[in-house]
């Protein structure tokens, strides 16, 4: 006897297609929801105060933010602001930021003088004189001949203002670094809208199948009855009493029911987006728990295999998770 496929099992199926539909039929460069995934790059380029500065960021996955900064040795003062601006952005990731600046145009010289230096020759030019009675041609072209009369130092920029500079290249490579996450996020939430699709269609499966086994067990216990009771009247109710049995200890209604809900809180996290992924490997957890507990308690063959088939599309779907930010 054909069984109807329950109507909370299609309406599950058809938000969850039309869903996947509608992702893919919206503009490439239309970023659908905030999803994001942990591998990116971005670049960022500027002349700011004679200083020619490029910062690269890139990312891969990682279960938690690491940021690392390589920036040249006179501007590590700034190298924690960058770290906090980088945090502000980025929920986790292992994140490389590199950075080189060019500051010949914005190089500036102190030239001093080394008095201590340059009372010593003086001291120990007069005593030449006067020990060999020399004419006094002591002078500040003579003096400033010698090594080290003069100090030569490099002066330092406004921190603030580098720092100021260096954040505001930054901005520039951190918003094409999370562009590109954004379009490969996308991606993924589409590929995941696809497989949720198609695990509700097998949950569906399940639903239909799992009576029919309970039937096709009432049946077969009708048959053994009948060859061991041969002509005697068989007891109905009995046959009633040890379907019911079976059939409680092979219900999965309650693991589909929860089954959908966490198909419906799937596509709730897709759609609102943000750093997700730690929910959403958490909540694959919970799929396969109610598909192992199907699973355990399917006596049927079709069954069995249509369980594995949900427990690929979920392995399928906690890959992708894993490049979910």
């Amino acid at each position: 006897m054909p069984t109807s496929v329950p109507p909370c099992a299609a309406s599950t199926v058809c938000a969850i297609r039309a869903a996947a539909d509608g992702a893919r039929k919206k503009n490439e460069n239309e970023v659908f929801g905030l999803i994001r995934s942990m591998t990116g790059y971005g670049r960022g380029e500027g002349v700011l105060h004679d200083r020619a500065i490029t910062v690269e960021v890139r990312a891969v996955n990682n279960r938690y933010l690491d940021c690392a900064v390589k920036i040249p040795r006179l501007y590590v003062f700034a190298e924690e602001s960058i770290k906090a601006q980088v945090q502000k952005q980025v929920g986790r990731g292992k994140v490389d930021v590199l950075i080189s600046i060019d500051a010949t145009a914005a190089d500036k010289v102190a030239v001093s003088l080394n008095r201590s230096v340059a009372d010593g020759y003086y001291t120990a030019l007069t005593q030449m004189r006067d020990a060999y009675n020399l004419k006094d041609d002591i002078s500040v072209s003579l003096l400033s001949r010698f090594l080290d009369v003069f100090l030569v130092e490099k002066e330092q920029g406004d921190a603030d203002v580098i720092a100021a500079d260096l954040l505001q290249v930054l901005s520039q490579a951190l918003e094409g670094f999370n562009a590109m996450r954004e379009r490969e996020g996308q991606k993924l939430a589409e590929d995941i809208r696809a497989k949720a699709a198609a695990i509700a269609a097998l949950v569906e499966q399940v639903e239909v199948r799992s009576p029919e086994t309970v039937a096709a067990y009432r049946e077969k216990l009708r048959q053994r009855m009948q060859e061991v009771l041969e002509n005697t009247q068989i007891d109905e109710s009995r046959i009633l009493t040890e379907a019911a049995i079976f059939a409680d200890k092979v219900a999965v209604d309650e693991e589909t029911v929860r089954l959908r809900s966490h198909l419906s809180q799937l596509e709730d996290m897709l759609e609102q987006g943000g750093a997700v992924g730690r929910k959403l490997d958490f909540l694959i957890q919970e799929f396969n728990r109610e598909a192992n507990t199907i699973g355990s308690k399917c006596t049927d063959v079709r069954l069995a295999r249509v369980v594995v088939e949900i427990k690929a599309e979920l392995e399928k779907i906690r890959e992708q998770t894993q490049n979910i930010e």
